[in-house]
């Protein structure tokens, strides 16, 4: 039996704004906000990025045909955009008042 891995929580949330570091010339330094979070496959979801064509049957609510959605893209490939400074920044933890906060690691100021 194979023994599970350690899964550190990802320091990005559903509503962050983000920008693309890495990946598609199309997409390299397109800023978007999170939509999704998958922290099991280390992607995550953000608008207007990685947009792909999907066929869709048609149901009795929805027409089919060919749609163009957002796939989900690999956590490494984007940072976090602090609106402060105007600039991507990592991201850290620390305790205030007896609470996990995020950070700032560029400008200090905690994001939540």
């Amino acid at each position: 039996m194979a023994k599970k891995r350690f899964q550190p929580k990802p320091k990005i949330k559903k509503g962050d704004t983000v920008v693309v570091i890495a990946g598609s010339h199309k997409y390299k330094g397109v800023k978007g906000k999170v939509l999704a979070v998958y922290p099991k496959k280390n992607r995550v979801l953000v608008e207007g990025v990685n947009i792909v064509k999907k066929h869709v049957k048609p149901t009795e609510t929805q027409k089919g045909g060919i749609i163009e959605v957002e796939a989900p893209i690999h956590i490494s490939n984007v940072m976090y955009w602090d609106e402060k400074i105007g600039a991507p920044t990592r991201i850290g933890r620390r305790v205030e008042n007896g609470k996990i906060v995020r950070y700032s690691k560029k400008s200090g100021r905690t994001i939540d």
